[in-house]
């Protein structure tokens, strides 16, 4: 693992430029004398996790679900600000480079899914794919974990709902226009900002506005419910592109939208800062001087509610400048109420626990990624 004091300087390709120490361990172990000429880019260890059950549940009213499943943990996509970086610190892992660079793999998700699906003690209810990493980030394009969960959900008719950054999604059409005769899909895509130079910084291999606004044009017109999350709304960089990005998103077909303001909890806060220093040095201080403001002072607040969108008359003028755009370009103020009606339990599949291990190496590199990373 990287340590604390290494520069601070960009990796091409990556949100994050160090590995700060977890914050659940005693003892941080530093690599000395490691610069980005000798290791310009740790590449991507592609790890298995063999989990003994895929579907989590939460109970914050604020999400707007109740049940999840997470294919892969850790993401490539490498978003700077992403909220979800400090679960990497219960693998005894960084929140930091780790976190795009070492992903764990799920490669028995459908079938661990189909057994959950075809229990008794199963309530048909919305699954949300994947909630905390993205389910079509680069690493899907080979193992394909993703669409083998969505295979086993059309067969079963259980509504699902997909948030993602990735054209990948419009790989799956076939599944989702099953799933969408049942009343039984929608499909998110976050757009954070239209410019692609920030685009690159701060989501690297996430893809860009554009091929994001055409994945929401086809699964418009194959008639799937496809909306888009203006998220994360990251005040004094992207607020202003709310209008634009809602514009592009109706005119691409999106029937629906919602927008998050940036969440920043535990080490993320730091590891945000950074890349804001790095990367929009002269945007820095107002960036950091609203977000405080929309957080009682702090970068992050975390009572429900108040840290999808903050509090204060910044939240309020972003909450009117979004519920103004939406009207005008013709995006209603709706949701897609996804039914479980026509749910039919799964058949049987192979008996869990004899892992195929051929499946996929214990340690792998991504077909999007350079080696695996010397440690």
């Amino acid at each position: 693992m990287l340590g604390v004091s290494e520069p601070r300087r960009s990796i091409r390709g990556r949100g994050s430029a160090h590995n700060p120490a977890n914050r659940f361990l005693p003892l941080a172990v530093e690599r000395e004398a490691w610069t980005l000429a000798s290791d310009p880019d740790p590449g991507t260890e592609i790890l298995e996790d063999r989990s003994r059950s895929i579907i989590s549940y939460n109970h914050s009213p604020d999400l707007g679900f109740d049940a999840s499943l997470n294919p892969y943990r850790g993401c490539e996509t490498g978003c700077s600000y992403c909220y979800a970086r400090p679960t990497h610190e219960y693998l005894g892992l960084s929140a930091g480079l780790d976190f795009e660079s070492r992903i764990l793999a799920k490669p028995e998700a459908p079938a661990l899914l189909r057994r959950e699906l075809a229990s008794p003690r199963w309530k048909p209810q919305v699954l949300v794919l994947s909630g905390v990493t993205d389910p079509y980030q680069p690493v899907e394009r080979r193992l394909g974990i993703t669409r083998r969960c969505l295979e086993v959900l059309a067969e079963a008719r259980n509504p699902v709902g997909i948030v993602t950054k990735h054209h990948r999604v419009t790989r799956d059409i076939d599944l989702l226009r099953e799933l969408a005769r049942y009343d039984a899909v929608r499909v998110q895509l976050s757009i954070t900002t239209l410019d692609r130079s920030l685009q690159r910084k701060m989501e690297p291999r996430a893809s860009t506005p554009e091929r994001r606004l055409d994945a929401i044009a086809r699964l418009a017109d194959a008639g799937i419910p496809v909306g888009v999350n203006v998220a994360p709304v990251i005040p004094g960089l992207t607020d202003h592109e709310i209008p634009a990005i809602l514009a592009a998103a109706a005119k691409a077909g999106a029937g629906r939208a919602i927008y998050i303001m940036l969440r920043l909890p535990f080490g993320v806060a730091a590891l945000f800062e950074d890349w804001l220093r790095r990367n929009c040095p002269d945007r820095a201080p107002k960036v950091l001087n609203r977000m405080r403001s929309l957080r009682g002072g702090s970068l992050y607040a975390s009572s429900f509610g108040e840290r999808m969108r903050g509090r204060g008359p910044f939240a309020e003028q972003v909450a009117r400048l979004f519920s103004l755009a939406r009207a005008k370009h013709g995006i209603e103020p709706r949701d897609y109420d996804l039914s479980a009606e026509h749910f039919r339990p799964p058949r049987a599949g192979p008996q869990l626990g004899l892992f195929d291990q051929t499946s996929m190496p214990p340690a792998a590199t991504s077909a999007d990624a350079r080696p695996p990373t010397r440690r």
